[in-house]
């Protein structure tokens, strides 16, 4: 691929590695593609960010094709991961330590399965107080490490299909297909809330965006080494 295929817009599927935030990644292909066209200036962007500690799917867009970009982040998408029953975090997942355990003695591979049931469909959704929304001009994270109190408003989502695909102990194996917006994360805390169990969620790979598959997407270390040839 040329420079100019770049300027004049590429849709890239990268596999995100764990821990690198998608601003990263974005930072990393704008960087490498400008070292090795010389290339002064190229507008690179991501269609929906993914945690740190979540792996999968990023779509990055360059050149004209970052016009499309609020197009494909509203694209249905499909994520696979663990959430851990027994505990909860003040993150909902494993960037904070856990600051509440509960008994799971009641619970059972049936019940577990059946929970599921209250998610599907059009549900209203309180984002996780560690995520970076905006509330009056700061970030709800920043709210939360300040140890502020901040009023969180719900917003409706959409489940089209929350499936619990193996259950080991209290580590309960889902896939899930969901709208733009949905928080994986508030999904776990509040699943394993109606389980009176707590829960948290401790691996989250996004799988699919609309008709795009991470099957068919590269690392950023194969990409790198498709420009040394």
């Amino acid at each position: 691929m040329e420079g100019q295929d770049y300027l004049n817009g590429q849709t890239l599927l990268i596999d995100k590695p764990l821990e690198w935030s998608s601003f990263q990644v974005v930072n990393k292909l704008r960087w490498l593609i400008r070292k090795q066209y010389d290339i002064k200036k190229i507008k690179v962007g991501h269609a929906g960010t993914l945690d740190p500690l979540a792996t999968g799917l990023l779509l990055i867009c360059t050149g004209k094709s970052t016009k499309t970009i609020n197009e494909l982040q509203g694209q249905i998408k499909e994520y696979t991961g663990t959430i851990v029953l027994g505990a909860t975090t003040p993150s909902y997942d494993l960037e904070t330590e856990i600051n509440a355990q509960f008994p799971t003695d009641h619970l059972t591979e049936e019940g577990i399965h059946a929970a599921t049931k209250q998610f599907v469909g059009k549900i209203e959704q309180y984002p996780p107080v560690f995520s970076a929304l905006k509330k009056e001009g700061k970030r709800l994270y920043e709210y939360a490490r300040n140890n502020e109190e901040v009023e969180i408003t719900p917003r409706e989502i959409e489940i089209n299909s929350f499936e619990i695909t193996a259950i080991n102990g209290v580590n309960v194996d889902f896939r899930v297909i969901c709208s733009k917006g949905t928080y994986i994360r508030s999904l776990a805390h509040d699943f394993g809330k109606a389980l009176h169990a707590g829960g948290h969620l401790s691996a989250l790979r996004r799988t699919k965006i609309g008709d795009f598959n991470v099957a068919n997407a590269i690392t950023l270390e194969v990409f790198e080494e498709q420009f040394k040839g």
